[in-house]
């Protein structure tokens, strides 16, 4: 499916030929830097927007011309959406009456999903009473109540504090799971779309850059895009020598030759980039050798920065900075600044790119 929203076909287009299956009780995010058309993408699939061209398929069936109200979907908004003037209890029964579903049964399903989300000692209070947490939680039930088919969020935790971010984002995948509804999750936060997603869709400039699980995107980016954007990363010249049918290939980087993984589109004699995680660089003060799976330079701390459960550093070399990141560092082992120190690099974890976009 495609949108644009201009007819100037100079201008490029929001959208650009998006093709994505998603499998029932799969938890999909759509990740990228804002102006990259997830947004777009969520909004047309849950009608708010049309398709240029194209068609999206539900169970088989186009629903392309049915209006949001008619699709079995629920949306989860970034600003909760919430009534102001109705109660907890009345925000989240609010769908089920438009329905005109017996009150009977809506005060069975809002009880249920009340007890479910945690919410049933505040019933009766006005969304000004609660916590950004709590009112995420009845956006959250609101939505859930409707027993939708497909459960699309737009940037839902972005209001809220980092720690409880971390909390929801938590309870939302654990319910997901339980219920077992099918979802779409829109975010331009690694760390959510990692620890939440069954698979990411990474987005760029309308299109799509890479779809697989998270240690996929991670550990084999499909383009230097993707491997930019994902965590933190490092990035060395390789000079790449020799392909081997193993899906590695040897190229000459850190003043040696290194057999790495590597992307199907190296290319033999070409300039490539060299990924390599900041948790992949090791550093030691002492003598290193070398090995078959191990490189090593020798290296200069320029900064040192402490996050408590880790330690980074930005390391000069030869072959340019590096950002090693070290794990529950003993507080007599920590670096100084301006010390020399040996450079490895695990050549398992490493991976091979083409030096272009």
């Amino acid at each position: 499916m495609s949108k644009r929203y201009s007819a100037d076909p100079t201008v490029a287009a929001a959208v650009e030929s998006i093709d994505l299956d998603i499998e029932p009780g799969e938890f999909v995010t759509l990740l990228g830097p804002s102006g990259c058309g997830k947004t777009s993408t969520l909004r047309m699939i849950a009608g708010f927007e049309t398709l240029t061209e194209g068609a999206i398929n539900l169970d088989g069936v186009d629903i392309s011309a049915t209006p949001p109200n008619r699709r079995p979907m629920s949306m989860v908004f970034q600003s909760y959406a919430l009534f102001p003037h109705l109660s907890v209890r009345d925000n989240v029964s609010y769908g089920l009456k438009l329905k005109k579903i017996s009150a009977s049964r809506i005060a069975e399903d809002v009880d249920g999903i009340l007890a479910i989300m945690n919410l049933s000692g505040l019933a009766d209070r006005a969304p000004h009473q609660l916590s950004g947490g709590q009112q995420q939680r009845v956006a959250l039930a609101r939505a859930l109540v409707m027993r939708p088919k497909v459960l699309l969020f737009d940037e839902p935790l972005s209001n809220l504090d980092a720690k409880l971010r971390v909390q929801m984002r938590h309870e939302i995948r654990l319910l997901q799971r339980r219920l077992g509804i099918t979802s779409i999750f829109v975010t331009h936060d690694q760390d959510e779309a990692m620890t939440m997603s069954d698979r990411i869709v990474v987005m760029s400039k309308g299109r799509i850059e890479q779809v697989g699980a998270p240690s996929e995107v991670y550990r084999r980016p499909a383009s230097m895009f993707v491997a930019d954007f994902i965590g933190r990363a490092n990035f060395l010249d390789a000079e790449v020598e020799a392909i081997h049918g193993d899906g590695t290939a040897t190229a000459a980087v850190l003043g040696d030759s290194l057999r790495v993984p590597a992307h199907p589109d190296v290319v033999v004699g070409d300039t490539a980039q060299l990924l390599v995680r900041p948790e992949s660089v090791h550093l030691s003060t002492g003598a290193a050798e070398k090995s078959e799976r191990a490189t090593g330079d020798v290296g200069r701390v320029l900064n040192t920065v402490f996050y408590g459960s880790t330690v980074e550093y930005e390391i000069e070399t030869d072959s340019g900075n590096l950002i090693a990141s070290v794990s529950d560092p003993v507080a007599a082992d920590v670096l100084d600044l301006q010390s020399v120190a040996h450079v490895r690099v695990e050549s398992d974890r490493a991976w091979l790119l083409p030096d272009r976009e």
